[in-house]
């Protein structure tokens, strides 16, 4: 069996296990309305609108009388009806009717098992019984149809697999999944807080967050300038005319904050950062001498988003962008986004980021922009996929309306896809815009325009960063690389000439001199997740040495202060990856 195939019938049985599911509830409360259960990755939901809130107590019995359901092995019948005759049918089920009226054809599909039946197009397997391994995992409030102003439901969530070994697999990973929860260890660690008192999705980070944002961005401005960027900053807000200039307000309005009236001129929160990097190089008259121009921002800007799908540092309405855009001409374009790839790459396995996919979006039914351009921008792209020799996937009309893209999906250490690099032409806002350049012909030309980021949200990319390696960074990334433990207050003088050797190096070290037991010092300093911890004894005292031990409990020899700071340089500028 292809792997599509098996994903089919996967699907289909999810989808009969929500229907097992609605039946086992439907059969614990009479009065239940039901509305929708679809399957959904790794599993399934149905949502319900029920007498009295659902508590995780209640999950037990309803597995109960599924098993019971499933036992059974009742058929799946389906058959067509008319419309009225579903709504006599269903006449009891508001939501079920509310779907029905959205139905243009006059015939509608349902399906029954025992007592129960649903709504739907199907398909199902052919008997209960073929539901195989599942548990029902949580439940959470829905609005109907998503919508905030309609009733909250309650969702009931399930997994399905086919065997009790692919949902073992399954749990496992999940329970590894909470202990690398980026939200968590943020917490634990002291790295970034998002306070009710600001409002949902806007980050502020902490000290050791900060620590660990400043090199990153230290390191991400160093390469660019080697990399031939120039970095801009530019403003927060802008006037309305230049959104609708972009377009911005036309395409994208939805998903931007109301104005503000200032001088009785609408202002914006900005979305993107590309409008004020088009201006900076229209304020200059440009040559084709003067192109590329690779320009660079550490940009943050505002997207409104539903506090439903808020989540952590992964989905946020403030963040900031590695951004870049690159103004070139046509005959430059190949090598630009060569470039651009090679540097993406260079990045992400700098961070240690091994695992990646690779996808080629291509033009939409919507498209703007003149044909040829978007044959030969797609011709480039391929050529600098296969020029290094990179498999990849053709996402068929999946480019935005302005320009084709390559997209790269980093896997983290529990193999799950996260966006990071998006490499895309545009050839809508320099026509907006209308930006030129003067060719070696005298004439005004139209440049290219690419956009380009590497990592993406640097919110997300800081999550990412925080569940792949479970908090425990490697050493160049650590908030705190050293922890200093002195046995005893005798040993303090010595520990403080420590720190301040370190330190002038540029080790980020700190010293616990609380009056606690070595062990428990070194048990904090453990789950704090610091790379080494420096024991300082009267033994290191008389011969100037450091006792060294690793977070994972590796004990390394006594050795010099000078040495072991030796040593760390030497990690840290080779971003070694444990």
């Amino acid at each position: 069996m292809n792997e599509e195939n098996k994903n089919s019938e996967l699907e289909t049985m999810r989808h009969s296990a929500a229907h097992v599911m609605a039946e086992a509830v439907l059969s614990l409360m009479p009065e239940a309305k039901f509305a929708i259960g679809p399957a959904i990755e790794d599993g399934f939901y149905y949502d319900f609108d029920l007498p009295r809130p659902l508590t995780p107590e209640d999950l037990p019995n309803i597995e109960k009388k599924m098993k019971e359901i499933i036992k059974a092995n009742l058929p799946f019948k389906h058959s067509e009806i008319t419309k009225e005759e579903a709504r006599n049918l269903f006449a009891a089920q508001p939501y079920k009717l509310e779907l029905i009226d959205d139905i243009e054809d006059d015939m509608v599909g349902i399906y029954q098992q025992g007592s129960f039946t649903d709504l739907c197009r199907g398909p199902h397997v052919r008997y209960t019984s073929q539901v195989k391994a599942f548990k029902l995992t949580s439940i959470a409030g829905a609005y109907w149809r998503g919508d905030e102003h309609n009733k909250m439901l309650q969702r009931i969530y399930g997994i399905a697999f086919t065997s009790k070994q692919d949902m073992d697999d399954y749990l496992t990973r999940i329970e590894e999944a909470k202990k690398r929860d980026h939200r968590k260890l943020g917490k634990d660690l002291d790295l970034f807080i998002i306070p009710e008192e600001i409002g949902g999705g806007l980050v502020i980070y902490t000290p050791k967050g900060g620590r660990i944002r400043t090199t990153i961005e230290d390191f991400w401005r160093k390469e660019h300038y080697t990399a031939g960027y120039e970095i801009l900053y530019t403003p927060h807000i802008g006037l309305s005319k230049l959104w609708e200039t972009s377009g911005h307000l036309g395409f994208y309005k939805e998903n931007m904050y109301s104005p503000v009236t200032i001088d009785e001129q609408e202002y914006y929160l900005k979305p993107m950062n590309c409008p004020f990097h088009i201006l900076a190089y229209k304020s200059q008259t440009r040559s084709y001498r003067n192109l590329p121009l690779r320009w660079a921002e550490l940009g943050t800007v505002y997207r409104y988003e539903r506090s439903g799908v808020l989540s952590g540092l992964m989905r946020v309405r403030g963040f900031t962008q590695d951004d870049a855009h690159i103004f070139c001409t046509p005959e430059q374009m190949n090598s630009e986004m060569s470039e651009v790839l090679r540097f993406s790459l260079f990045m992400l396995k700098t961070f240690g980021f091994k695992k990646y996919k690779v996808y080629l979006s291509t033009r939409p039914n919507d498209a703007v922009g003149d044909p040829k351009m978007w044959e030969d921008a797609q011709n480039a792209l391929r050529r600098v996929i296969d020029e290094n020799n990179l498999p990849f996937q053709v996402d068929e009309g999946g480019g935005a309306f302005y320009g084709p893209k390559i997209d790269l999906k980093i896997e983290d250490a529990l193999g799950r896809e996260w966006q990071t690099t998006t490499i895309q032409f545009d050839f809508n806002l320099p026509e907006r815009f209308d930006m030129t350049y003067a060719g070696a012909d005298g004439k005004e030309h139209r440049p290219y325009m690419i956009h380009r980021a590497l990592l993406g949200s640097w919110e997300r990319f800081f999550g990412l960063l925080i569940e792949y390696y479970a908090g425990a960074f490697p050493l160049w990334l650590s908030p705190v690389q050293v922890k200093i433990i002195p046995i005893s207050d005798k040993h303090n003088e010595h520990a403080l000439k420590a720190l301040a050797e370190m330190k002038k190096h540029g080790i980020r070290a700190e010293i616990d001199d609380r009056s606690e037991r070595m062990n428990l010092k070194i048990r904090q300093a453990q789950l704090e997740k610091i790379n080494y911890m420096v024991v300082l004894g009267d033994k290191e005292v008389a011969e100037n040495a450091v006792s060294v031990r690793k977070r994972n409990g590796e004990q390394l020899p006594t050795q010099s202060l000078a040495d072991f700071i030796a040593a760390l340089a030497t990690e840290i500028t080779d971003k070694k990856i444990e």
